[in-house]
């Protein structure tokens, strides 16, 4: 009920503010494990890449969130669960493969931080493999500014086909920059 209640809320919220175009929603599977991969650029990023959808999008938020119990208990009501930063938290991964087995949709950022321009972490690729999810690369275009237009772009699934006998750490390396390649190709046509 409260992830319905704030994702209407949201959806009205960004019409007004941030009026988003949408690509590829017919991408995303009716049911069955998704894990949606997308850039990250704000704070505002996990509510833009689930708004649009029917199904609820599980994410990971820092712990430190969740020490503030009443905040704490709003974050579990909206589907998030702890992730300690700073290192590979052991139960946020057990949690996230065991959401994706049990069929749900988990939103992840696999750069990590905002604007990281980084190397993006192996722990997406990981997660996919273990659990058997589709892996939907997702994009996000454009400037969090007022009344300017955001865009999503929701890719075709990642083919794991190749990945699916090695998980040694070279594949899971290399379905990473799949991964992010995809996202980068899909702002570069956006």
């Amino acid at each position: 009920m409260l992830y319905q209640f704030c994702r209407g809320m949201l959806r009205i919220f960004f019409a007004v503010v941030f009026p988003m175009k949408v690509k590829g929603l017919e991408n995303i599977p009716d049911k069955g494990p998704v894990l949606l991969c997308s850039n990250h650029i704000s704070n505002f990023d996990p509510a833009t890449v689930g708004i649009k959808l029917d199904r609820k999008v599980h994410y990971m938020a820092k712990a430190e969130l969740f020490s503030f119990r009443p905040l704490g208990a709003f974050l579990s009501g909206l589907g998030a669960f702890p992730v300690k930063r700073g290192g590979v938290s052991k139960d946020a991964i057990k949690n996230s493969i065991q959401l994706l087995k049990d069929g749900h949709v988990m939103g992840i950022f696999p750069e990590g931080s905002r604007n990281s321009g980084g190397a993006a972490k192996k722990g997406a690729a990981m997660i996919a493999l273990r659990s058997g999810a589709v892996i939907i690369p997702v994009t996000l275009v454009g400037e969090y500014k007022w009344f300017r237009q955001m865009e999503v772009i929701y890719g075709k699934p990642v083919d794991l086909s190749e990945f699916m006998e090695d998980t040694s750490p070279d594949a899971l390396e290399r379905l990473t920059d799949t991964i992010m390649v995809k996202i980068r190709e899909q702002k570069k046509s956006a």
